[in-house]
């Protein structure tokens, strides 16, 4: 097996992994994450009991048990580059050989899912509801920086996307991986279903003025009309797209669900978004307990 350098593979004083600065055994088989640091507490909170706390910047993550079921919760922080952190380094501690700095000869597939606040495209998609995302469409770069391919209904997806939304080399080149089907099979009562866009921004990438101007102003007007069969955009955010690419690359079952808390189609957002997240929390975990 080849080795991984001290430069690739990076280990803090402790043994544990640099960024998320966790040991191989303080990760459970089920992983959920939040992108607000704060939020880890705010899921922890439903365990039965919490084994392992650790942080290094961003990174929170709280391993406990809920029921018979061993749940890390990690928190990410914002967007797809952190996401490209927190899935390889998730993927090492169960995958790598520490001591050894080889890959395992028998690899684990994690259960990763993300819990997560988005802006609605739809108007019948309103604020305080819930999406479970059937696939991740990047406008990002992050999964073009590895190898991957997709099946032919992803390729046709995603031309259809580039020629609705007549987006262009100069913005973005868009890419697409499903949901598992082990995991959202489980939510479906109570969840919309669609396409989730990722951003890589918060502000003109989600086609928010302030004081700049847009290079597109038409471009969220545009994402909200592309359809392509069945398959409708219902909403965006930051870290879907890249969670969905990394988790189908390194063989890790994934799922995004989002508490919509701004409509921006109606203009309005909620009034109680705390309150949408903590209900889609308790959804999940409700839900996991009973895998």
């Amino acid at each position: 097996m080849q080795y991984i350098a001290e430069s690739e593979l990076i280990l803090n004083s402790r043994g544990a992994i640099y960024h998320l600065n966790l040991l191989p055994e303080e990760l459970g088989d089920i992983v959920i994450t939040v992108g607000d640091p704060e939020r880890v507490k705010e899921v922890s909170k439903y365990f039965d009991s919490i084994e392992h706390s650790q942080q290094h910047r961003e990174f929170v993550t709280h391993t406990g048990r809920l029921g018979n079921k061993r749940i890390s919760v990690v928190s990410t922080g914002i967007g797809t580059d952190n996401i490209d952190i927190a899935m390889n380094e998730l993927d090492a501690l169960v995958n790598i050989d520490f001591h050894a700095r080889t890959v395992k000869p028998q690899l684990t597939s994690l259960q990763i899912i993300r819990i997560g606040t988005a802006g609605s495209l739809r108007e019948d998609i309103p604020v305080d509801s819930r999406v479970a995302s059937t696939h991740g469409l990047g406008i990002d770069n992050l999964l073009h920086f590895y190898r991957y391919e997709n099946n032919e209904e992803e390729n046709q997806l995603i031309q259809s996307f580039i020629t609705q939304t007549q987006l262009h080399n100069r913005a973005a080149l868009p890419y697409i991986n499903g949901a598992s089907v082990a995991l959202i099979k489980h939510f479906v009562e109570g969840f919309h279903h669609g396409i989730t866009v990722t951003c890589p921004g918060f502000y003109g990438p989600q086609g928010r003025i302030l004081r700049l101007g847009l290079s597109d102003p038409a471009f969220i007007e545009r994402l909200c009309s592309f359809s392509f069969g069945t398959h409708r955009i219902c909403n965006f955010e930051m870290e879907t797209a890249g969670i969905y690419g990394m988790g189908k690359l390194l063989g890790h079952h994934c799922l995004s669900l989002s508490a919509i808390v701004a409509n921006r189609i109606s203009k309005n957002f909620s009034k109680d978004a705390t309150a949408a997240v903590d209900q889609l929390i308790k959804k999940t975990l409700e839900t996991v307990s009973a895998f």
